[in-house]
C-alpha cells in the first residue's frame, strides 16, 4: 500500500477509497465474474496499478472522459477516484452493456462518493457527444476501438488504450482503415504491456 501511494503520489484519503473499491471487487466477485479469478489475487497490480498509471496521460485541461466497456471499472473508476482529489472538474462517463456490471459500478460509485455517469447500453446506441479523453481496456481490437471512438472525437481528443504483446499487429491492422498519430508508452506494470496514446483519428478514403 505504501509503495502504491508513493509511486503514484496518492493521498491517504484517496488510498482509502481505492481500498473500499478493492473490498467491493472481492465481495462482488463471489457473486458473479467481474475479473478472472486468477487475477483477483493480484488485483492491486493487475487492475488498480494498471489503471492508475494512465492518469498521467490525461491532459490537465480535459473536462470530459468516456470509457468504453467499463466492466469492473478498470480503468475509469480508478481514474475517477484519483481525479476526485487531483482534477475534480474532470467528468467521467462509463459505458457498460451488461446490467449486473453496471449495478456493481453504481455500488462502487455510491460507496466511494465518486460522481460518475454510468450508462447501461451498447456504445453504438448512445448519444454521440464529443469528449476530451477516451479510454478502454481489454475490450476489443484497436481497429474496432477506433471505429467506436471516431464519432466521439473532436480535433484535440486523446485516446488512451492499454494494449498487450500483440499491440504492433493491432496497430498495423488499424492503419489499413485509419490515419492517426500514436505515441507508444511502456507500461509500468507489465514488460509486455504498452499504452497507446492516440490522437488525430481520421478515416482513410476507400480506394
Amino acid at each position: 500500500m505504501k509503495n502504491f501511494m508513493e509511486k503514484y503520489s496518492v493521498s491517504c484519503e484517496t488510498m482509502g477509497l481505492l481500498t473500499i473499491y478493492h473490498g467491493l471487487l472481492v465481495e462482488w466477485q463471489s457473486k458473479f465474474n467481474l475479473v478472472s479469478n486468477s487475477s483477483l489475487q493480484h488485483a492491486w497490480n493487475r487492475h488498480f496499478e494498471d489503471s492508475v498509471q494512465l492518469y498521467e496521460y490525461i491532459p490537465q485541461n480535459a473536462v470530459s472522459l468516456i470509457d468504453f466497456g467499463s466492466g469492473a471499472g478498470f480503468p475509469a473508476m480508478v481514474l475517477a477516484i484519483i481525479a476526485k482529489e487531483k482534477t475534480p472538474y474532470l467528468n467521467f462517463t462509463l459505458v457498460e452493456s451488461i446490467k449486473k456490471k453496471t449495478l456493481y459500478l453504481n455500488e462502487v460509485a455510491l460507496k466511494t462518493g465518486v460522481s460518475v455517469n454510468i450508462i447501461n447500453d451498447r456504445i453504438e446506441n448512445i448519444k454521440k457527444q464529443k469528449y476530451d479523453v477516451i479510454t478502454s481496456r481489454a475490450m476489443t481490437s484497436l481497429n474496432d476501438l477506433l471505429k467506436y471512438a471516431y464519432p466521439f472525437c473532436h480535433k484535440q481528443t486523446v485516446c488512451i488504450f492499454p494494449k498487450g504483446k500483440n499491440y504492433s499487429s493491432e496497430l498495423a491492422e488499424a492503419h489499413k482503415t485509419w490515419k492517426f498519430k500514436c505515441d507508444i508508452k511502456q507500461s509500468k506494470v507489465s514488460d509486455e504491456g504498452k499504452i497507446l496514446i492516440i490522437t488525430d483519428i481520421q478515416k482513410k478514403k476507400e480506394k
